[in-house]
């Protein structure tokens, strides 16, 4: 096959009076990192690899399931077969789509321990994630490193988005506080339709474009809320920062102080997460729990049916996802029977 020439590729987007040439030279020089490659991670990804960035960064800690491939978009059969995780198929699809990118896939949770390196080098974050948790996380990073933020989330037939940057608008804790409130909608408890994903998504990516081709003017500068269902929509101004946030006027990065969480629950999931303290080998594990367990293995995580009705799955980093529960002690208890304190 011929290869495909930038001036065949970009055609269409560099007709557009406000990129241009000059604008996709930007873009095809920028570094992105997009955190969570579920619903709206996966369109994000994407646009930004059909747009031509430099280098995109995907990071996903969980793997492909069949309730994903209804709204998350670069996912199939196969990959749900396979148990891929989600940054190693979409990984695959993305080069796919276009060899020019750099493409950076890593199976990780995203903690404060690591996130600010997971950062390094990139220009611009896009939140793909489902949990404020990470997302504070994630807006503490950015606004220490001075890296823009464009935050996203989408549940039932609604969503929201804004383009954060650091100096120039207030931060996600001015607008959501310290988001443990608890008792929010999520896909697993209300559902989501996947043209509002692709629709919050979409926004995400329009202001992505803005920032990488510097045009900052058509910055849309509000928090846009949708629902589509009966529709209704507003954009809503950006706040002053708070006297008082801990992050953009204090600047003391509340989220990245905090311990990484040894065990936690995954809202909605019936899951619940533990790190360890040492990696795994997955074929010596293999050969463990196979005498007790129903196992099966590919070259990124182990998946173990235990007899209690409990499912164990093993990454090589040293997490755990204990499935079929959302009680922390009973998944400790499980984890130290079967992988040890």
């Amino acid at each position: 096959m011929q290869p495909i020439t930038p001036n065949q590729r970009y055609s269409r987007q560099t007709l557009f009076a406000p990129i241009g040439p000059e604008g996709q030279r930007r873009i095809s020089s920028s570094r992105v990192l997009i955190v969570g490659m579920g619903a709206l991670g996966t369109v994000l990804a994407s646009h930004m690899v059909r747009a031509g960035v430099g280098t995109l960064r995907i990071v996903d800690r969980d793997y492909v399931e069949p309730s994903n491939l209804q709204r998350q978009m670069l996912y199939d059969e196969e990959d749900v077969a396979g148990a891929l995780p989600k940054a190693v198929a979409a990984g695959r699809k993305l080069a796919r789509i276009n060899s020019d990118v750099q493409l950076d896939p890593i199976v990780s949770d995203v903690t404060p321990l690591n996130a600010e390196k997971l950062m390094k080098g990139i220009d611009l974050v896009l939140d793909g994630t489902d949990n404020f948790r990470t997302r504070l996380l994630l807006n503490d990073a950015c606004f220490k490193k001075g890296i823009p933020f464009v935050y996203g989330g989408a549940v039932s037939a609604q969503g929201m988005t804004a383009m954060l940057v650091p100096g120039e608008t207030c931060c996600l804790r001015c607008l959501i506080g310290s988001g443990d409130g608890g008792g929010g909608q999520t896909c697993d408890t209300v559902g989501v339709i996947a043209p509002i994903v692709d629709i919050i998504a979409s926004f995400q990516a329009v202001e992505a474009l803005k920032h990488m081709v510097g045009d900052a003017g058509a910055r849309r500068g509000g928090l846009l809320s949708l629902e589509v269902w009966h529709y209704h929509s507003m954009n809503l101004k950006l706040p002053e920062p708070r006297k008082d946030c801990p992050t953009c006027r204090l600047r003391q990065y509340p989220a990245l102080e905090a311990d990484a969480e040894d065990a936690a629950t995954l809202c909605g999931r019936e899951t619940v997460q533990i790190q360890g303290a040492r990696p795994f080998d997955l074929e010596a594990w293999e050969r463990r729990l196979a005498p007790s367990c129903t196992v099966s293995r590919n070259p990124f995580l182990l998946r173990a049916e235990l007899p209690e009705g409990e499912r164990l799955v093993l990454f090589p980093d040293g997490r755990v996802l204990v499935q079929g529960t959302e009680d922390p002690s009973r998944a400790r208890t499980l984890y130290d029977r079967y992988v040890g304190s």
